[in-house]
């Protein structure tokens, strides 16, 4: 990465057909849209934001209908894959020369059907401890588990139950208690009807694998040595599928951007220059 001073991160609000969509941008350059997974905003992508830019791209991260301060449908089926891409889709138009794609986990399977919906609207996509289909293992069984908690006590009682399971978690209890506040503050802004169809998307996402490969978009593979949502095998044998890259960032877990910031803006540079 360059020299360069970090340029100052801003945050914006993009009109689109759809509504309003909240986002951080910074830069200039190629654009880059990145799109955060469920549970998680725009905010996920901060630490690896300036990073990026100050390497001479553009850089906007989206918060997803029914995520924090982008509002959402009422409706269930608003928040499928399919129905979500269109948001996607909607913002990289107004971003224009074609962006790259990164999206994280949940967010990796809206970034596939925006580019199996419209291969040509995109320079790239980068999934990022993302997987083929559908979630499985501990995170599944807690998708489960809060469904009744979300349907009792609302968004309040499922962040009261999310933050107890982090309780036991050391980097949970080193964060402080402001960065603690302001978690809870945008978890409680998100929509409880997002939340729960975001859940149900992701145990039920086919796998599409063969469809992302047959629209020719350059893809690549990126994800923590000890991620927790799809096993590294599984995302490394998607990417022998793909015929993409896999890129292992080390001292990651699920969150790539956040856990080793520096690493994952090297990968993505590197793949973006490569395509060059």
């Amino acid at each position: 990465m360059t020299s360069r001073s970090a340029p100052t991160v801003e945050r914006r609000t993009l009109p689109t057909p759809a509504g309003p969509v909240a986002a951080l941008e910074a830069g200039a350059g190629p654009p880059v849209l990145f799109v955060p997974g469920y549970t998680g905003t725009k905010e996920d992508f901060a630490p690896v934001l300036p990073l990026l830019a100050a390497s001479g791209v553009r850089v906007v991260a989206m918060d997803l209908p029914g995520q924090f301060e982008t509002p959402g449908p009422d409706e269930l089926d608003g928040y499928t894959p399919d129905s979500l891409a269109a948001s996607v889709l909607a913002v990289a138009a107004r971003l224009g020369d074609r962006p790259h794609l990164v999206g994280h986990s949940f967010g990796g399977l809206v970034c596939r059907a925006a580019v199996i919906a419209a291969p040509a609207a995109t320079r790239s996509l980068t999934l990022l401890a993302s997987g083929p289909s559908a979630i499985g293992g501990d995170r599944r069984e807690r998708l489960a588990a809060l469904e009744p908690v979300l349907a009792a006590g609302g968004m309040p009682a499922v962040y009261d139950a999310l933050e107890m399971l982090a309780s036991g978690d050391p980097a949970w209890v080193a964060l402080p208690a402001e960065h603690k506040a302001f978690l809870r503050r945008r978890f409680l802004a998100g929509s409880a009807t997002g939340l729960r169809g975001m859940g149900d998307a992701l145990r039920a996402e086919p796998d599409r694998t063969d469809a992302l490969r047959a629209t020719g978009v350059p893809v690549l593979v990126a994800y923590g040595e000890h991620d927790d949502g799809w096993p590294p095998a599984v995302q490394a044998s998607m990417a022998g599928r793909l015929g993409a890259p896999a890129a292992v960032i080390r001292g990651a877990i699920h969150s790539p951007a956040v856990q080793q910031p520096a690493a994952t803006a090297r990968v993505l540079l590197d793949f973006w220059a490569g395509l060059a």
